[in-house]
């Protein structure tokens, strides 16, 4: 093996943000190197939602078709459902599409669901596998798992990583111009520069706050044995074991967490005990083959106190960690890889200067604290909210219970499940490289999106009338919406831009599409975000307003 390498970016981490990062980069012509001590993708289903968000970006990128066909068939349900037991009683179902369904549906849907893609429900080993795959074609990006980031030194504009190998302790060294930490929750990235964790840990719950014990099991007879339709998300609702548990495959497999009580020592759990764990969830001891278990902490709402330092950056776990409810941490991670990719490679080309860069941290930090919180809320909800004592007496006083805790269940699954605000309202408001226009943007709600062009989020979507996406019309990197002729002098701004080296597609759309942005022109960046609007006497100042938004020029 070479014992020196050298690439445009140093990636510490192998999960959902280092992978994303490395598409990111690559499909931009960006080398980058990427080290996980892991032998490869996760083995455990971890995370179990891909929110429509991130489905927009895998669209963007070429393969959220590919994602969409991953984990569960094509026509199961991805309903909500809670149980006193799963063989017990059915407290409440929050139903929602197949992946096949979701499909057709997005296209007929408007105001908050506006958007190129539904939620998608699959396991984040899936995931990651798919992101290995597309990143390891492309030209530039080479991937090396089963080795650690050892020690890194930024010296003269550059940093220097000292790579080992997990097996053998072989060493190399990567020279790199900057260094990305997506290396998880105790990253030694973010403890090297010195920062710390800011929020709230340790929560107490009865359920979602302490120790949890996660189970990968394999159950052959769970579908057969249990007398309710399908659901992807079982919850178990008692006094005595309460978890949440994803469907994997659709067919046998399935990533179980319950919380552990008190008096169960973790250190002691043996493969049967998570066994049994699983097995009184179901209410019988059904037979089923533990693949894996391991314990964990819910109670998490942590924010790093900064995200960057130099030519250092961290992203994902590294810079925030949630409690799962909501399904926000994976997701989160991936718009940090989305952000900071696009502008790593603006700095890298020349484009932009280094300066540039200060706008990840300014945008990427109060849009994890905002989700944090989020997460934290629904944790609350569910988790605060105990089982009464006769929930599952076989009496009035527990039908009368059950329908209770049924009605609570209801609206709670239906505030955490339907979040297109929370999924589409991240915003980069005050970020020194978005051209206001003085407009407001809505309220931020969870469960309300109000599409707005108002410079700072994500630009509105439409379907337009030979049934194609709008955001499908985007170029890769930078476009430019006018609504109608509006701009009589394409061809100079084309070349304007490419004197500052951008990319910029220049679309025409109907003027009946004009209200969805309230302007005649919109600049939209590469991660699908407006950063100006104008109407068309404005159509002289694009090239300033280009530059602004390339950290090009003093606001």
């Amino acid at each position: 093996m070479e014992t020196h390498l050298t690439a445009a970016v140093l990636i510490a981490g192998g999960g959902p943000c280092g992978l994303m990062l490395a598409n990111e980069l690559g499909r931009r012509g960006v080398s980058a190197i990427l080290v996980d001590e892991k032998p490869g993708t996760a083995f455990n289903p971890q995370a179990n939602a891909t929110q429509a968000r991130s489905m927009e970006h895998y669209r963007r990128l070429g393969f959220a078709g590919e994602i969409r066909q991953a984990g569960l068939p094509a026509d199961y349900p991805t309903d909500v459902a809670y149980f006193t037991r799963y063989t017990g009683y059915e407290l409440a179902r929050f139903q929602l599409p197949s992946s096949n369904r979701a499909t057709e549906l997005i296209k007929g849907l408007s105001g908050s669901w506006s958007a190129a893609e539904l939620p998608h429900r699959v396991s984040q080993k899936f995931v990651e596998a798919i992101l290995r795959r597309h990143a390891e074609r492309l030209p530039g990006i080479r991937l090396h798992y089963g080795h650690r980031l050892v020690s890194y030194a930024e010296r003269e504009g550059a940093i220097i990583g000292e790579i080992e190998s997990v097996d053998d302790g072989r060493r190399f060294q990567v020279h790199a111009d900057f260094l990305v930490g997506a290396d998880g929750p105790r990253s030694t990235i973010r403890q090297s520069l010195g920062i710390a964790y800011g929020g709230e840990t340790g929560t107490q719950r009865d359920f979602m706050g302490g120790r949890m014990l996660a189970v990968y099991v394999s159950c052959p007879a769970f579908y057969a044995s249990i007398p309710h339709s399908k659901a992807w998300m079982y919850n178990c609702f008692n006094r005595d074991r309460r978890a949440f548990m994803a469907s994997v495959n659709g067919r046998d497999e399935f990533a179980f967490h319950t919380q552990l009580r008190p008096g169960e020592d973790e250190s002691a759990i043996t493969m049967a005990d998570a066994k049994a764990a699983f097995q009184r969830a179901c209410g019988r001891p059904l037979d089923c083959e533990v693949l894996s278990f391991l314990t964990w902490t819910a109670g998490h709402a942590l924010v790093a106190d900064g995200m960057q330092r130099g030519r250092v950056f961290l992203g994902g776990d590294a810079a925030h960690l949630f409690t799962p409810t909501g399904g926000l941490g994976y997701n989160t991670a991936i718009e940090d890889a989305v952000n900071l990719g696009w502008k790593l490679a603006s700095v890298i080309k020349g484009i932009s200067p280094v300066s540039f860069l200060d706008s990840y941290e300014f945008e990427r930090r109060p849009v994890a604290l905002r989700n944090t919180d989020h997460a934290r809320r629904f944790a609350d909800s569910l988790g605060l909210y105990a089982a009464a004592p006769e929930l599952e007496d076989a009496t009035d006083a527990g039908e009368a219970a059950r329908r209770k805790a049924g009605l609570y269940l209801d609206q709670h699954a239906r505030a955490e499940f339907n979040i297109p605000g929370i999924t589409f309202g991240g915003r980069y408001d005050g970020s020194p490289i978005i051209v206001s226009d003085g407009s407001l943007p809505p309220p931020d709600a969870a469960n309300v999106c109000v599409p707005s062009a108002c410079p700072g989020g994500r630009a509105p979507h439409a379907w337009l009338d030979d049934g194609t996406s709008l955001y499908d019309r985007f170029g890769f990197e930078w476009t430019l919406l006018q609504f109608g002729d509006v701009v009589s002098n394409a061809a100079s701004i084309g070349e304007a831009a490419r004197a500052m080296k951008v990319d910029l597609k220049i679309i025409t759309l109907p003027r009946s599409l004009r209200d969805f942005y309230e302007a005649d022109l919109a600049l939209i960046r590469p991660d699908q975000i407006v950063a100006w609007r104008g109407n068309a006497s404005q159509a002289g100042t694009l090239g300033t307003m280009l530059a602004r938004a390339l950290g090009r020029a003093a606001n």
